[in-house]
């Protein structure tokens, strides 16, 4: 049996450790008079797996900012895509992201122990697991941040008062919520000094990293490239950020696809992808199908860039079963009208009557939904991207950008060159548009770089109070969300448990919202 111990110190009630009896050896066992402790490679893995499985899953992922970045829409629960979301979801993937951070603490707390730095040594290089953890502290918290405002945060390198989350050992059982703009400015000096710390001549993690098999020269580019993503949001309102992107450019980032920072999944059940598992785990469900909205701008009907050569890549023919689709038992089509999305925010009557669960859709391509396919956290599309907005706009780095991503999804180099001979030239809203289409299924990053810009805007996405069209292309709604909101959330609520675990410090957050524990208020970056 697993054994909880209630972790007020990091704001919820969490797993802190497992038993030593238990099969699965993914977890940090801490007996205060017995120490039992698993090698440090095995608690990064299920730590990077536990980031990835929560924010990517059916959840946080298929109920909640993929349908409302209008990637995905559902067939039959469309509440939350509606906005109404369950705070069940949210408060799960609190916890578990804050299990995660407090399994990264651990690999470097054991690292820097005396009486337990021996042992981690047989996974790698202290010194570089110390890094990449700090790496993916940042990743997580990054996370944590960017859904719900100021959060209780932990930085290794800065011991700041207000940094008070994952501090149980020493007594801080109720800690207080880092204001974003601390967060983010740590943050970026995290990746700067881990990006230091990283010793090219040692080994990574020998087992375990899913990710870069312990390749310290891509967890080098990663810290860079992560240092970028940051920086790029915050450096209207964060005067150094501007020179974090130049310091993170100069140190290394990501210059070909073969640095994209990826988790890797198996095809085995328990090693399978978590949208894989929603589908086919042991609660199969088929709830979830690629949204009209982006099928209609692969398709070329919305948005000036035309008939987008990644359809197919990302998207199955209409009618496709799910089985057929991760059996690969279909032929890919160039004919724009084999595909067909889900109208998203359809009112409840249109729904029923007309029995969308039965009418063939476009579920996501046999690339997406197999179980074996792996989740990009960053990719170098992105670096492009950012790269275009720092160079006022670059065309070559747009191009760069579009050109990395239809080669990461096997798109033929002759339709690669077509699709950008004719691209829009470059500027905010065309580089930010293509920015979102790379970022397919990558939710949390397309939702922050929306509330940033402002794109894509209402010629690709629907938003509140807009007419979208049925399947027979005539028939018209309006998307009306169930919360009072007019535009795509600003943020998540803070979880209902943070109101009576850690209420004084969930109060003073609250108050710093411009519009409280709502999801209009925005967050400190937002214009």
């Amino acid at each position: 049996m697993k054994k909880y111990i209630k972790i007020i110190g990091i704001a919820f009630i969490g797993l802190l450790t497992i038993s030593s009896c238990d099969s699965d050896l993914e977890e940090v066992n801490i007996n205060p008079n017995e120490p039992e402790i698993v090698p440090s490679s095995t608690i990064f893995n299920r730590a990077t797996r536990r980031v990835v499985d929560n924010t990517r899953d059916g959840w946080m992922g298929g109920r909640l900012l993929h349908p409302w970045m209008q990637y995905t829409a559902q067939l039959n629960y469309v509440e939350e895509d509606k906005y109404l979301y369950r705070p069940g979801t949210t408060q799960t993937g609190w916890n578990q992201l804050y299990y995660a951070a407090n399994n990264f603490k651990k690999i470097i707390d054991f690292c820097e122990d005396p009486t337990t730095s021996n042992t981690m040594a047989a996974s790698g290089n202290l010194q570089n697991q110390i890094a990449t953890s700090r790496v993916m502290l940042v990743y997580t918290f990054l996370i944590l941040t960017e859904h719900f405002g100021d959060v209780p945060y932990y930085s290794y390198g800065n011991d700041s008062e207000n940094f008070e989350a994952l501090k149980l050992d020493e007594g801080i059982l109720n800690p207080v919520y880092a204001t974003q703009a601390e967060i983010y400015a740590d943050m970026l000096e995290e990746l700067s000094a881990a990006n230091d710390q990283f010793l090219l001549d040692e080994s990574g993690f020998n087992a375990g990293d899913g990710i870069y098999n312990g390749d310290v020269s891509k967890w080098k580019k990663f810290a860079n490239s992560l240092r970028l993503r940051i920086a790029n949001r915050v450096k209207d309102v964060l005067p150094a950020a501007n020179a974090h992107m130049t310091d993170a450019v100069s140190d290394g980032v990501f210059t070909s696809n073969s640095d994209n920072a990826v988790q890797e999944y198996g095809s085995i059940v328990t090693q399978a992808n978590p949208l894989w598992v929603a589908y086919f785990g042991a609660d199969p469900r088929t709830d979830f199908a690629v949204n009209d909205q982006f099928i209609r701008l692969l398709q070329g009907v919305n948005g000036q860039f035309g008939q987008d050569p990644r359809l197919g890549k990302m998207a199955a023919p209409k009618g496709v079963s799910k089985g057929d689709v991760t059996a690969g038992n279909y032929v890919e089509s160039t004919e724009i009208t084999d595909y067909q999305g889900m109208p998203y925010g359809l009112p409840e009557d249109r729904l029923s009557a007309n029995s969308y669960l039965s009418q063939p859709m476009s579920f996501f391509s046999q690339e997406i939904l197999s179980a074996d396919h792996g989740e990009v956290l960053m990719e170098y599309a992105e670096v492009e991207f950012i790269l275009s907005e720092m160079n006022n706009w670059s065309q070559s780095n747009y191009e760069n950008g579009v050109m990395a991503s239809m080669e990461r999804w096997g798109v033929d180099a002759t339709a690669i060159s077509d699709f950008i001979d004719a691209l829009p030239s470059a500027n905010e809203e065309n580089v930010i548009t293509q920015k979102y289409v790379a970022l397919f299924m990558q939710s949390q990053e397309a939702w922050s770089e929306y509330r940033r810009t402002g794109y894509p805007d209402t010629d690709i996405l629907l938003l509140p109070g807009e007419t979208g069209i049925e399947v027979d292309g005539t028939t018209t709604y309006v998307f009306t969300p169930l919360e009072d909101i007019t535009h795509i959330p600003y943020r998540v609520r803070y979880p209902e448990g943070e109101q009576s675990l850690n209420a004084d410090n969930w109060a003073a957050a609250v108050s710093r919202l411009s519009n409280r524990d709502e999801l209009t208020s925005k967050l400190w970056w937002m214009p």
